[in-house]
């Protein structure tokens, strides 16, 4: 009797799936009227909907360049090495902060931790006391992060669309307007807040962190001083390169994704 087969199964929650094939029946037995079959798989696991995100959402994490111009015309004496000392303390920060947060996070729920965090803890209990206070804690954090980032997104915006126009409460409040509306549309409309992340990590953070660095040192550093095949020239011409793959591949992977359907209806806000 051969009891060989291969198929595939998903486990619950639907973020990865798994390929298994039964290859081999070793034995077959009876010992006091209980019978048992001892079988070997051989299970390869193969990463689903989920980890087409990682990385994305990783590098949008500490993608912090927007705040940088802002933060460092408020230092009261603004140099290179206080705004140096600035951004190592804020990174180490954040990446202390993520860690424990998705390290507790996961030992608390495994594989049925979802996309958004407060999400999952909401589901046990959502009128839970701790849980509502750290829900508000993240709300006023947010709320107060707008100014921060609308500052510099608006500040791009007037010098591309009105770079000789001087300044107008109108156009200052409409643009603003304008951009937490789209804000609210998305946050009301997808589904997934994975979704928001993948696409912004797949995209502008590529651009922030390899790209635009990378082109703006080949265009601002004249080539009488250092020639296009400089050593430094070619290293950013390579970083710049680098960004370009990471975000195809990042698109291509959410983009299959998206067409497959993997991990859609995982938790939303």
């Amino acid at each position: 009797m051969d009891y060989s087969k291969a198929g595939s199964y998903k486990p619950a929650g639907g973020a990865q799936w798994v390929e298994a094939q039964w290859v081999e029946l070793s034995g077959w037995s009876s010992v006091g009227g209980a019978q048992w079959v001892e079988a070997q798989w051989v299970v390869t696991a193969v990463g689903g909907g989920s980890t087409a995100y990682t990385v994305p959402i990783l590098a949008f994490a500490f993608v912090c360049h927007p705040e940088v111009l802002p933060i460092y015309t408020e230092l009261t004496n603004p140099t290179q090495r206080r705004m140096q000392n600035i951004g190592n303390v804020s990174i180490l920060g954040m990446f202390t902060m993520y860690f424990f947060t998705a390290i507790f996070g996961y030992l608390t729920y495994y594989g049925h931790t979802e996309p958004e965090l407060l999400h999952t803890y909401s589901r046990v209990d959502p009128l839970d006391t701790l849980i509502l206070c750290v829900r508000l804690a993240v709300l006023v954090a947010v709320t107060l992060t707008v100014p921060v980032v609308l500052f510099p997104i608006r500040r791009a915006l007037l010098q591309l669309l009105f770079p000789e126009k001087p300044f107008h409460w109108v156009r200052h409040v409409s643009i603003a307007a304008v951009l937490l509306f789209t804000v609210n549309l998305l946050v009301i409309f997808v589904p997934n807040i994975r979704d928001i992340f993948g696409i912004i990590g797949a995209t502008t953070a590529p651009s922030l962190i390899f790209i635009l660095p990378g082109l703006f040192y080949i265009r601002i550093i004249p080539t009488d001083q250092e020639p296009l095949r400089s050593t430094p020239k070619i290293l950013a011409a390579s970083f710049c390169a680098l960004g370009f793959v990471f975000m195809i591949m990042s698109l291509t992977f959410i983009g299959i994704d998206w067409t497959s359907g993997e991990g859609r209806s995982l938790g939303g806000h």
